[in-house]
């Protein structure tokens, strides 16, 4: 069972680095999901154990263990979830032309949002919106 947990939690760093070095955002994405299920089977063999009641003096050591690979589970669900919604495609497919749109747009969207700031802090109600 140890041997498994081991196998298991160093399945999602390796996952991780494969995924990143591939190039494209969709195969980051896919190994970042075998990442995240390597997490939740570090998990399960964690509630297992936790399950068989060990000694009071590892208790607190699964538990934590638990906790870590669920706050790894979410951070993984967090970074598909911000590739998912990226419209660069991936480092590989990154050129000096996408890479000036999407700052582009990141400074324009900046801005579009400080303007909106600016328009709710306006002192008169009546001001016009696109609304």
């Amino acid at each position: 069972m140890l041997d498994q947990i081991r196998r298991s939690s160093l399945s999602v760093s390796n996952n991780i680095a494969e995924g990143f070095e591939r190039g494209t955002t969709a195969e980051l994405i896919y190994f970042l999901y075998i990442a995240r299920g390597s997490a939740g089977e570090t998990r399960s063999m964690l509630i297992f154990i936790q399950r068989l009641n060990p000694p009071a003096h590892l208790r607190q050591e699964v538990a934590e263990l638990k906790d870590l690979a669920e706050s790894c589970s979410r951070q993984i669900r967090g970074w598909t979830d911000n590739l998912q919604n990226s419209d660069i495609p991936g480092q590989r497919r990154l050129t000096d032309q996408t890479r000036q749109l999407y700052e582009a747009r990141k400074r324009r969207d900046a801005f579009e949002k400080h303007l909106e700031q600016i328009v709710r802090k306006a002192p008169f109600k009546n001001f016009p919106t696109d609304d």
